[in-house]
C-alpha cells in the first residue's frame, strides 16, 4: 500500500538534477504560486548534485540524495518516494516506465518529458486507472508548443465561430548565429535530435493519422523578421493527431532550422542510407556546443469563421536566456523545465487521474501560469 504523505506543503521529487532538473527545482522553490514544502533531487553523480545545490539555493527547501534509480531502490531514495506528492522524471526517455512504476507504487503523481513512443505507451498501460495523475510529454516540443496551439483552437472559436479545420506547430532550439556547412550549433545534449530526423512523422492528412517520413515537406516562414526553414521530424505532435482524428482536416508539428541545414543533413542522410546513428555521429564531430540559444516557436489555426470567410490566427514566441541570481538558465533549459514545473501544479491540483496529455489541460491556465508564463512573455 502506499504511504500517507506527510502533513504540510506537498514535497516535490525530481529524479534527474542536470539542467533541467535543477530548473525545474529552482523555478518550484522560487517562483511557485501554490504551496511547495520541500524539493528533492536524486541522481547517480554526485558531482551534478553539487552544481545543483550551487545553482538552485534555498538550503533549507532543497534535498539531494545521491543515488540511482533502479526497480528496487536504495532507502533513502525509497523514502523520498514515500514522502513525495509528485514525481519530476528529468531521466534518460528509457527509465520513464521505471520511475513511473515507483511513482504508481508509492502512490505518488508522476510527469516526464520523454517523447520515446514505446515507453510512453507502457506507461499509458501501467497508469489506466490509477488514482494519481500521469502526465506525460511535458517538455517543449512535445509538451507547450501542442498547448498553444490548442489555446489558438479555443481563441479562433470564441474570437471568429466557425471551426478550426487546421493546425501547424513548429519549434526551433537554435544558437543566436549560424554558420556553414551545417548552419546549426548544439545548444543542449546532441543525443536523438539525428533520430528525430530519421523516425517518421504523425499528422493528420485529410482527416485520418497518417505516418510520413520526415523531412519530406520542407517549407519558409518568416518570425520576428527573420526567415526559417521548417520540416516535418517525429515526436513534437504528441497525442494531438489521434486527439483529433476526424474533426480536423490537417495537423503536424515542424521544427525549425536556419535555411541550409535541412540541405546539410540531406547530403548526409544520402551518403549513410538514412542511419541515424551515422547521422549522429557526423553531427557531433562536425557541429559545435554553443551556449548562446534562443528557442523560437510558432503556432497557426486555420478555419472558416461564421460567415463563411477564411480566416488564420498565430502566434510566434522567441524565448532568450533567463537570469536568475545564481546563474542564467539557457533557453531550452529555462522553456522544457517550465513546462514540467507548470505541470506539477497541475497534479498539486488534484484533478487529474490517470493518464494526462496536452489535450486534457486548460490551456489558458498552463500558457498565463508562474511558470510558463514567465518564461514564454
Amino acid at each position: 500500500m502506499p504511504a500517507s504523505r506527510p502533513s504540510g506543503a506537498p514535497s516535490i521529487l525530481i529524479v534527474g538534477a542536470g539542467g533541467i532538473g535543477e530548473a525545474v527545482a529552482y523555478m518550484l522553490l522560487d517562483w511557485a504560486d501554490v504551496p511547495v514544502g520541500r524539493v528533492i533531487l536524486a541522481d547517480a553523480d554526485a558531482d551534478r548534485l553539487d552544481r545543483a545545490r550551487a545553482f538552485v539555493g534555498h538550503p533549507n527547501r532543497l534535498g539531494t540524495i545521491h543515488a540511482p534509480v533502479a526497480a528496487e531502490p536504495a532507502p533513502d531514495l525509497a523514502d523520498a518516494f514515500a514522502e513525495a506528492t509528485v514525481v519530476l522524471d528529468c531521466l534518460p526517455g528509457g527509465l520513464a516506465p521505471t520511475v513511473a512504476r515507483l511513482a504508481l507504487d508509492h502512490g505518488c503523481h508522476y510527469a516526464n518529458l520523454t517523447e520515446y513512443v514505446a515507453e510512453t505507451n507502457a506507461i499509458t498501460a501501467m497508469a489506466e486507472g490509477a488514482e494519481t495523475g500521469f502526465l506525460l510529454q511535458t517538455g517543449l516540443a512535445p509538451g507547450v508548443i501542442n498547448v498553444l496551439g490548442h489555446r489558438l483552437m479555443h481563441r479562433f472559436e470564441a474570437e471568429f465561430g466557425g471551426s478550426v479545420d487546421a493546425v501547424a506547430m513548429k519549434v526551433g532550439a537554435l544558437t543566436r548565429h549560424a554558420t556553414g556547412p551545417h548552419h546549426y550549433g548544439f545548444t543542449w545534449s546532441p543525443i536523438g535530435v539525428a533520430t528525430e530526423y530519421v523516425k517518421p512523422a504523425i499528422v493528420l492528412r485529410d482527416g485520418e493519422v497518417r505516418e510520413v517520413p520526415s523531412l519530406s515537406e520542407r517549407g519558409r516562414i518568416v518570425i520576428d523578421g527573420v526567415v526559417y526553414e521548417d520540416d516535418l521530424t517525429s515526436g513534437g505532435a504528441a497525442d494531438m493527431p489521434e486527439h483529433f482524428a476526424g474533426t480536423l482536416t490537417r495537423l503536424d508539428y515542424k521544427t525549425l532550422r536556419y535555411p541550409g541545414h535541412y540541405a546539410w543533413v540531406d547530403g548526409i542522410l544520402d551518403e549513410t542510407g538514412r542511419d541515424p546513428d551515422a547521422l549522429q555521429a557526423r553531427m557531433e564531430a562536425e557541429i559545435p556546443l554553443v551556449e548562446d540559444d534562443i528557442v523560437v516557436m510558432y503556432a497557426a489555426v486555420e478555419g472558416t469563421d461564421a460567415q463563411g470567410h477564411r480566416r488564420r490566427l498565430d502566434r510566434g514566441i522567441v524565448v532568450r536566456p533567463v537570469a536568475t541570481p545564481n546563474g542564467r538558465m539557457r533557453a531550452i533549459q529555462a522553456t522544457t523545465a517550465a513546462g514540467l514545473a507548470e505541470s506539477a501544479k497541475a497534479l498539486l491540483s488534484g484533478r487529474h487521474r490517470g493518464v494526462v496529455l496536452q489535450m486534457d489541460l486548460d490551456p489558458e491556465a498552463f500558457l498565463n501560469g508562474a511558470f510558463v508564463g514567465r518564461v514564454y512573455r
